[in-house]
């Protein structure tokens, strides 16, 4: 069997990767339908992600989530015991309206829709999985999924996640996701596909 190379090798990541794990998760959404209606303008958008993300992650995920990260790629995950707590309180909204400007309302009323639509029922949450575009191929995103998935299927958990993106809704297929509704955002944003995955008996069960 070949061995992984190390940089794919998924670790923990702390508040203090904050940095490069933002700069990865920013140049991985630079072509994401949803992030690019959040942050239009082309020649901010990288640096607006690159914010969005490091507060997401210090403020919220990488206190209450799973927080997994490769050389090249990263991923948030809510366990069913931090799904109560990862909800963003009043001044993370704010920093992050912040950010977004004169999208914040957009931002918000996204936020408000999807919010609508959770799922029911104990299940792991992937809030976010990105690989840096000159790292895709290389294996980097499925490393962090496959880690993710694992710690779900050992405490008998489905997994839940939204993609805005259809070229990636065959990629998680191929994990074992299905389709379960389809959200346009409002406002004249783009279409959400919400995927779920029932858990699996852990290798040789």
């Amino acid at each position: 069997m070949t061995r992984m190379p190390i940089t794919n090798t998924p670790k923990p990541a702390a508040v203090d990767d904050a940095q490069p794990v933002s700069h990865t998760l920013a140049r991985a959404f630079d072509d994401d339908p949803m992030m690019r209606w959040f942050f239009p303008d082309d020649s901010s958008r990288e640096a607006g992600l690159s914010r969005y993300f490091t507060t997401l992650f210090t403020r919220q995920y990488a206190h209450h989530g799973v927080c997994e990260r490769t050389a090249s790629a990263a991923a948030f995950w809510v366990p069913p015991e931090g799904l109560a707590k990862a909800v963003p309180d009043a001044e993370t909204i704010q920093e992050l309206q912040n950010i977004l400007g004169d999208r914040a309302p957009l931002f918000r009323d996204a936020v408000e829709a999807a919010a609508e639509h959770t799922p029911e029922g104990p299940h792991w949450y992937l809030a976010v999985i990105g690989a840096d575009p000159a790292a895709r191929g290389q294996g980097h995103g499925a490393a962090l999924l496959r880690s993710g998935l694992a710690k779900a299927d050992a405490a008998g958990m489905p997994v839940c996640l939204e993609s805005s993106k259809p070229s990636n809704l065959p990629f998680y297929e191929h994990f074992g996701f299905t389709v379960r509704g389809e959200l346009r955002l409002p406002g004249g944003g783009p279409v959400l596909w919400a995927m779920r995955r029932e858990p699996r008996p852990p290798a040789g069960v």
